[in-house]
């Protein structure tokens, strides 16, 4: 299976912005998941959560070891993706060989780049990190996920009544480490120059 291509990325449009998701911005996360709709809560939680079980996933991902990177659109968070250690290093709360990842996009801003952009932004991340294998679950109706795995050569296969794909990642480059450095502190940025991160209406 050939290794995705992160040489070039997805462009956003003029309304948009993604970057790393920092612990300033729990408000925004907390009500992006909320405005979730029941669909999208399925598909990105493999279950139908209701509102308090959301809030309180919201609250563990600002803690939880890893990285997240979100969409902005018109200042308000409406793309979300999580990376996650997995295995024994998981457990340490350090990232191996293998990692998990996970996004959602709100109805009304999917099929605009969004999720590919929160993807690719996923994989370099864990390919910088020394993650040789990133895992990506949904259920079978969400096409939209297993055609953005697809996209960038991961293998899916249909196991258990899920949809899992495995995305084989290539060592770090000083190119790779470089482009994430100089994106980090683009994000860095524009976290701090954004308005307050305070829930938006739907």
């Amino acid at each position: 299976m050939p290794s995705p291509d992160l040489s070039s990325r997805t462009v956003p449009s003029a309304r948009s912005v993604c970057r790393r998701l920092w612990p300033g911005d729990a408000a925004a996360v907390r009500a992006h998941f909320l405005r979730l709709d029941p669909d999208a809560r399925a598909s990105r939680f493999m279950a139908a959560l209701g509102d308090a079980a959301v809030a309180a996933h919201a609250e563990r991902a600002m803690q939880a070891p890893g990285l997240m990177f979100g969409v902005f659109v018109d200042d308000a968070l409406r793309g979300l993706a999580e990376l996650r250690p997995l295995g024994r290093e998981g457990l340490a709360g350090r990232f191996g060989a293998r990692a998990e990842g996970a996004l959602a996009v709100e109805r009304g801003f999917r099929c605009a780049g969004h999720g590919g952009l929160l993807l690719e932004r996923l994989a370099e991340a864990a390919r910088n990190r020394g993650v040789r294998e990133l895992h990506l679950r949904c259920l079978p109706v969400n096409g939209a996920m297993r055609r953005l795995a697809a996209r960038l050569g991961a293998e899916v296969r249909l196991r258990d009544g899920e949809s899992e794909a495995a995305l084989r990642l290539t060592r770090p480059t000083p190119l790779s480490l470089w482009r994430e450095g100089v994106e980090g502190l683009l994000d860095l940025g524009l976290a701090v120059a954004a308005p307050a991160s305070l829930p938006r209406a739907a």
